[in-house]
């Protein structure tokens, strides 16, 4: 029903409860989220330190070659700086001899993969161990075309880079020869003439302390380690591609699919083939998915009871509407078949009766339609409730008419209770139950209100009390006057002047406050039935404040 709807909107939660605090969560409150970038951080990782270990691993190669190369390039000069071998000849000025010197390397150098330059003093190569051996260098020819094909056109741009990175080669040997002739051993990895990587070594020539020459070795399978470190860096590769994949499955697994089955889950309400979404393995999930699958079935559970609660309430308003409609017309039939005078004004009383239970009907309807908006609309803030009682009471008194109940106020002396609400709702609140106590109020009766604090409840200290006069309510129904279109009342009160609205919408608005209501019996000194009693407990305001 409509005031249902407001209830469920202004205090989704029971009464006095706090709505639970959730648990912070790793990265910035989200678990999914930390899943998707702790998988994500662990893919990059590993490429990271295998880059790591595999430059580690290539820098300790060329190193480890350099040194090598560097412990055989020293033998070698020492043996090339005696004269006893014949290399070394002249006296007191010492020279090499390039015809000796490529027999020695021809006989003496001989190692796979390597190559042995020999320079004079003045950076002329004057023997070469690709010169001197059998081995030819280069590269393998094409396959050989059918006769009358035509020759490919000449790549003048690759002839042109082909020459610009051979002069880089000859350039950066010179620079290495060069600085190797002023006496320190050098150390390299530099393109070849052939454009491979080679690690490069040259060790100065001498005799006693005067250089001759510079010895260059050079160790072209540099390629062969680089290709070994492309093959060490796969596993790294292939692990971090498996993460991925494991991430991108887990992601479907346990983020994709259950948002799919949500949203068919929603589709079934939608469609109206299921009045609300239930998914209990989606629901025990302790991240996201699982607070939003408990969401959705919250939601759905709501708005399956408010569907229930509308029909409900449509049907009793309609059951409600037609008792007096039935009266009236049944009083519109019999009107023309009176005869006397006496037949036709009870006639008119009864007529004039059911329209102001009709009229008191719709009206109380309508104040429960838009009991929603109102609060929804207005924001709770600090009121006097002192003030607010004052002014009602006041409004009463100023409109009393002959015959009608009195209302008394009893405000505490020197204090304004402050609570924290919206002063129209809780306005409505006190005016229906003042109206229910004097319709039951004997003629010039009175009407007592009285507003205090007591340590009863310590969540809801502020009490405000509305006593009459009247019969008095059955001990069976001092809770079912607050269901809707409650309307028994005891003998000699008048029909029809309660629509049974009323003291329903009270308990609502006191619960959207976080507040209860109750109805008793007050008791005379006899033990009798002196007169009904209605009690409200609320809350009361953090801090005092004026009412705006």
């Amino acid at each position: 029903m409509a005031s249902d709807t407001a209830i469920a909107k202004a205090d989704p939660l029971p009464p006095g409860e706090a709505e639970p605090r959730r648990r912070l969560k790793r990265f910035g409150g989200s678990r999914l989220g930390g899943l998707i970038l702790a998988l994500n951080l662990l893919s990059l990782l590993i490429l990271f330190v295998g880059a790591l270990l595999l430059n580690e691993w290539q820098r300790g190669l060329i190193e480890s070659r350099q040194e090598t190369l560097a412990a055989q390039g020293e033998l070698l000069v020492q043996v090339l700086g005696e004269p006893q071998i014949g290399v070394t000849r002249g006296s007191p000025t010492p020279s090499l001899d390039y015809i000796e010197a490529s027999r020695w390397l021809r006989d003496n150098f001989i190692p796979a993969g390597q190559r042995a330059r020999l320079f004079d003093l003045d950076g002329t190569l004057i023997a070469d161990s690709y010169e001197v051996t059998e081995a030819i260098s280069g590269q393998a020819l094409p396959p050989a075309q059918p006769a009358g094909t035509p020759a490919p056109p000449p790549d003048t741009a690759a002839v042109s880079r082909d020459s610009r990175d051979l002069e880089n080669a000859r350039a950066a040997l010179r620079a290495e020869v060069e600085l190797a002739l002023d006496g320190e051993p050098q150390a390299t990895l530099r393109r070849s003439e052939s454009g491979d990587r080679v690690v490069s070594v040259s060790v100065p020539v001498r005799h006693v302390q005067q250089v001759l020459g510079v010895l260059t070795l050079e160790a072209g399978d540099v390629n062969e380690t680089l290709d070994a470190q492309r093959r060490a860096l796969m596993p790294f590769a292939l692990v971090a591609l498996a993460v991925n994949l494991l991430g991108s499955l887990m992601m479907h697994l346990f983020v994709a699919r259950p948002v799919m089955r949500l949203s068919a889950a929603a589709d079934e309400v939608r469609l109206q083939r299921a009045r609300a979404i239930s998914l209990p393995d989606l629901e025990g999930r302790k991240d996201e998915i699982g607070d939003l699958a408990r969401s959705l079935e919250t939601m759905t559970e709501t708005l399956s009871d408010r569907m229930d609660a509308i029909e409900a309430f449509a049907a009793d308003v309609s059951h409600e509407i037609k008792n007096p409609l039935t009266s009236i017309r049944s009083a519109l039939e019999t009107l023309p078949l009176v005869k006397t005078a006496a037949q036709r004004e009870k006639l008119t009383n009864l007529l004039q009766q059911d329209v102001r239970r009709l009229d008191r009907l719709i009206t109380d309807i309508s104040n429960a339609s838009r009991l929603d908006a109102e609060l929804n609309r207005d924001r709770p803030r600090a009121i006097d409730l002192t003030q607010l009682l004052t002014e009602i009471v006041g409004v009463y008194e100023s409109g009393l008419k002959p015959g009608e109940a009195h209302v008394a106020f009893e405000a505490p002396t020197g204090d304004h209770v402050q609570i924290v609400g919206r002063d129209g709702p809780l306005g409505q609140v006190f005016r229906n139950l003042i109206d229910n106590a004097r319709s039951f109020s004997p003629p010039g009766g009175t009407v007592r209100l009285s507003l205090g604090r007591d340590d009863i409840d310590p969540d809801r200290p502020v009490r405000v009390r509305i006593d009459d006069d009247g019969p008095g309510i059955p001990p069976d129904n001092l809770e079912t006057v607050f269901e809707r279109f409650y309307t028994a009342r005891p003998r000699g009160t008048a029909f029809g002047a309660n629509s049974g609205l009323g003291l329903s919408i009270v308990r609502q608005i006191v619960e959207a406050h976080g507040g209860q209501v109750r109805a008793a019996n007050r008791t005379d000194a006899a033990g009798g039935v002196a007169g009904a009693r209605f009690e409200v407990a609320l809350p009361t305001a953090p801090a005092a404040g004026r009412r705006t």
